[in-house]
């Protein structure tokens, strides 16, 4: 599930680190900006957004008018540097209440409980083995691929580009309209690691491991001529793969 998202504050500075703090979560897009309430109100009448990060405290607005122009069936964490606002906030059923500056922690919390919220009682996903055939669904055409065969997963906007092993050193990969964590939820844990938000490769494929001297990992492929990042989130799981 991708959640599209749309931030609303006055302070430019502010809209761009929540935008990089929320960069490290795969499922959430941004899809707008907006410094007012006017251009709230309007981006949310044309995307539609299934999460706003609003601000109280816009200038000379109240970001708690912005429920009184729209349609409120989205999901609202309000983001400010007053605390004075939170009973107010859960009142009109709000998701979370951060404080600024945002720490990276309370903004994880505030992603699961929106993941919890829009959860849909599924049956348990059952797993791919390494040697399972698996149909893909590529617009036009369909195509049955080996677990086996492929060599990485890239997203790609609300698609993932997979990449085959024959086909990874030219580049080639087949677009599915598959989500990177549907990927990682079916995949075989134990052949395949997401190592970046945006990433999952296949170990057998793994050709070299670099650590840099900032401690940040570089991974090569033997079919890509592409080096992959390892990033923090990941790379604790992705050492777990190794003993």
């Amino acid at each position: 599930m991708t959640f599209k998202a749309l931030l609303v504050d006055d302070e430019r500075l502010a809209r761009q680190e929540l935008r990089e703090l929320l960069a490290e979560f795969s499922d959430v897009r941004i899809i707008g900006e907006a410094k007012n309430l006017t251009e709230a109100v309007d981006l949310i009448k044309d995307k539609k957004p299934d999460i706003v990060f609003l601000d109280i405290q816009l200038r000379q607005e109240n970001g708690f008018d912005l429920l009184e122009k729209v349609v409120h069936n989205f999901n609202l964490i309000f983001v400010t540097a007053f605390d004075e606002f939170a009973i107010r906030a859960f009142e009109i059923n709000a998701l979370d209440y951060l404080l600024k500056p945002v720490n990276p922690k309370r903004l994880k919390a505030s992603i699961d409980k929106l993941y919890q919220e829009n959860a849909e009682p599924v049956l348990a996903v059952q797993k791919l083995n390494i040697d399972d055939p698996i149909f893909l669904n590529l617009g036009d055409h369909s195509h049955f691929l080996q677990i086996s065969k492929i060599s990485h997963i890239c997203a790609s906007g609300d698609y993932t580009e997979v990449f085959t092993i024959s086909g990874a050193a030219g580049g080639n990969a087949l677009l599915v309209e598959k989500s990177l964590k549907e990927w990682e939820d079916r995949l075989p844990e134990k052949s395949f690691v997401r190592i970046h938000r945006s990433t999952i490769i296949n170990i057998s494929q793994i050709d070299s491991i670099e650590v840099l001297p900032n401690r940040t990992m570089e991974v090569s492929l033997k079919n890509s001529p592409k080096i992959f990042t390892v990033s923090r989130r990941y790379a604790s799981k992705f050492k777990q793969q190794f003993g």
